[in-house]
C-alpha cells in the first residue's frame, strides 16, 4: 500500500484464503453445542454466470474429480442458476460428512480459480438445520476471506432471523474469521444448497 492509498483511504482487497473453508467442521461442532444446528450435507459455490467452452471444460473436470469419490452416493455436483442470474455448483453429502462437503467446496473453488474464473467467484455456503426446521447457512465471502451466518425465516417471504444471525456470529467468533461489516451480510434468497 502506497502513500496515496493511505491519504485517499484506499485499502487493498483481502486475498482469498480458501483454506478458511477447512474451519467449518470445527465451527459445526461449536454451532451444534451452542445452538442445536447440525449440517444438512448440502453446500454450494456461487459465481457470476460464465458461458463458453473453457467454463464447460472446468465444470467437467470438477465433475470428474468429485465423481472419483467411491463413497459418494448420487450425483456429486449439479450446476443451477438462481432467479437473480447467478450460477451455483451444488454438492450434496450425508449430513455427517461435513469434512467431505468442505473438500468438495474447496475443490470447486480451486478449480475455478486455477482456470481463471477467480474474479467470478462470489461465495460458498454450507447448510445447517435445527430440530425445529430452522435453516442456517454459513457463507464464505470469496473476495473478503470471511464468513457470515444467513438465517432465512421459514414460511415468510424474504425475511431474515437477524437475532439468530447475531447469536451465531458471537458463537463462532473463535472458530471462523467472521465478517464484521454487517452491510456485507448479503441475503441469499432461494440459494441452492440451503
Amino acid at each position: 500500500m502506497g502513500l496515496l492509498d493511505i491519504l485517499f483511504g484506499r485499502t487493498k482487497p483481502v486475498a482469498p484464503d480458501l483454506d478458511q473453508l477447512f474451519g467449518l467442521p470445527s465451527a459445526a461442532v461449536t454451532l451444534e453445542a451452542a445452538a442445536g444446528f447440525r449440517p444438512t450435507g448440502s453446500g454450494a459455490v456461487c459465481f457470476a454466470t460464465v458461458e463458453g467452452a473453457v467454463f464447460e471444460q472446468t465444470h467437467r473436470e470438477v465433475q470428474a474429480l468429485l465423481d472419483a469419490d467411491a463413497e459418494r452416493e448420487g450425483r456429486p455436483v449439479r450446476l443451477t442458476r438462481d432467479d437473480y442470474g447467478y450460477s451455483w455448483l451444488v454438492s450434496t453429502r450425508k449430513p455427517d460428512d461435513l469434512p467431505e462437503l468442505v473438500n468438495d467446496l474447496h475443490a470447486v473453488n480451486s478449480a475455478m480459480e486455477v482456470n481463471g474464473f477467480g474474479p467470478q467467484l462470489l461465495c460458498s455456503l454450507a447448510g445447517f438445520e435445527d430440530d425445529t426446521g430452522r435453516r442456517l447457512a454459513l457463507v464464505y465471502l470469496y473476495k473478503r476471506g470471511t464468513f457470515y451466518p444467513f438465517a432465512p425465516l421459514t414460511g415468510t417471504a424474504e425475511r431474515r432471523d437477524n437475532p439468530l444471525e447475531l447469536r451465531v456470529k458471537a458463537t463462532l467468533t473463535n472458530d471462523l474469521r467472521i465478517e464484521q461489516d454487517l452491510g456485507r451480510w448479503f441475503p441469499l434468497w432461494g440459494a441452492p444448497g440451503l
